[in-house]
């Protein structure tokens, strides 16, 4: 990691260190639609095919059976069980306060405005399954998804072989889901979306992946006859700003923890000083040798940086520009500088909350905007999950109350018709 001094960058120099280490090309974009256009209309024969060929899967039975759900359990640990309970326990806790309540209210007399919730029907949740599996997110997106009351709940993941990760169906299980494909990447993007004479299409699909499937979720996106998405999240990313009171350990690990999630991930130090930046990257050299994914994390670390800054307000407002999916404010007094965090995915307050916390068991979501997102989306809700229905009940003189100014507007949109409606209705 190389360390920058922020007061001797330009602007531009700034935002060229800033930027993302994936960029989408041309030819991606063209790989991807084609995969998508040809699962669109061969379904999950194409689908198959193209999951035999990018991730080794050497089955045609894709739907996971209540044999595999029993077998999958039976390679869970007692601690392990107790470990996926307890992150259980605390995301569902946490998720059932966002349920959103009834609005009722009268905007006039007469007039009475009502906005309800009711649940997506039919859901899809991407887990990614190639260098890491991640059964964390089966918990982070079907337990929200449970809570809104989503009818169906679909869960697409890759898989080499013919066995899918236990720890995957375990979790499932755990959330009372029990529809699982085992067809990841763009491909189970596609066959989420367009469905298939055995394969129900789903409604909206929710969860992360590289940036194929990230752009796979954008393109079936912007076709109406595919689905929605929560966001086009992709590769994960962590900014750290730490003041001189910050445990060089601490940083170190934190920066690792995200280095070691894929090659395209980028870690990013806001300090003080460039003795601490020194004393950081040593920890780095001495950590990186005792994590097994060292080699995925050394080539993280070169698209990441350490910036040097007068002082902790100057590294939130460069933190700002950042827009982070996840933000640890490690410093002293860190409620001092809330209110100045504008755009970040997930905070982390203080020393001792490391981002992994977040990742697996403290409560919050850890799907959450990349790439920038994070100024205009937030973090995956129960909400999310939903789509509010408004109502409105007029009485006759609430009509007559509201008249004069919808038959007025009508007419400066020449649109007679409306105001007519109001009329005869009072004649």
């Amino acid at each position: 990691m190389k360390i920058y001094e922020l007061n001797k960058l330009t602007s531009k120099k700034l935002n060229d260190l800033l930027k993302r280490p994936v960029a989408e090309s041309l030819d991606t974009f063209d790989r991807v639609n084609s995969i998508i256009k040809k699962i669109k209309c061969g379904g999950l024969k194409e689908a198959i095919n193209y999951a035999r060929d990018f991730d080794g899967l050497s089955t045609n039975k894709i739907f996971v059976e209540k044999m595999e759900f029993a077998d999958a359990e039976k390679h869970i640990t007692a601690a392990e069980r107790r470990a996926f309970q307890t992150a259980f326990n605390n995301i569902y806790k946490f998720h059932l306060a966002q349920l959103p309540k009834e609005l009722k209210i009268s905007t006039m007399p007469g007039v009475t405005c009502i906005r309800k919730f009711k649940p997506i029907s039919d859901v899809g949740l991407y887990i990614p399954g190639g260098s890491a599996v991640l059964p964390s997110t089966v918990l982070m997106l079907g337990i929200p998804a449970k809570i809104a009351g989503c009818e169906r709940i679909v869960i697409s993941t890759p898989v080499k072989g013919n066995e899918i990760n236990p720890y995957i169906l375990y979790a499932a299980n755990l959330c009372g889901i029990n529809e699982v494909i085992k067809i990841g990447g763009v491909q189970g993007i596609a066959l989420m979306a367009y469905g298939d004479k055995k394969f129900n299409k789903v409604n909206k699909i929710f969860g992360p992946g590289n940036k194929y499937v990230t752009l796979a979720k954008k393109i079936v996106n912007l076709d109406f006859e595919g689905a929605s998405i929560d966001m086009a999240a992709g590769p994960s990313e962590v900014l750290v700003i730490a003041d001189e009171y910050a445990n060089p350990c601490f940083v170190a690990s934190d920066l690792l923890s995200q280095a070691e999630h894929g090659e395209e991930s980028q870690v990013i130090l806001v300090c003080l000083d460039r003795n601490f930046a020194k004393k950081v990257k040593v920890e780095i050299a001495n950590q990186i040798s005792l994590i097994e994914r060292n080699e995925i994390a050394v080539k993280s670390l070169k698209n990441s940086r350490i910036f040097i800054v007068e002082n902790i307000p100057q590294a939130i407002e460069m933190s700002n520009i950042y827009a982070p999916e996840h933000l640890i404010l490690n410093v002293k007094n860190y409620n001092n500088f809330i209110r100045q965090i504008k755009n970040a995915g997930s905070v982390f307050l203080g020393e001792y909350s490391p981002e992994s916390a977040g990742d697996y068991a403290s409560g919050t979501n850890h799907s959450l905007p990349t790439n920038g997102l994070a100024k205009t989306f937030g973090g995956v809700t129960v909400e999310m999950f939903m789509k509010s229905i408004s109502y409105q009940k007029l009485t006759r003189q609430g009509l007559k109350n509201i008249s004069e100014a919808v038959v007025t507007l009508a007419n400066v949109e020449k649109l007679q018709a409306h105001a007519n409606a109001v009329k005869v209705r009072l004649k």
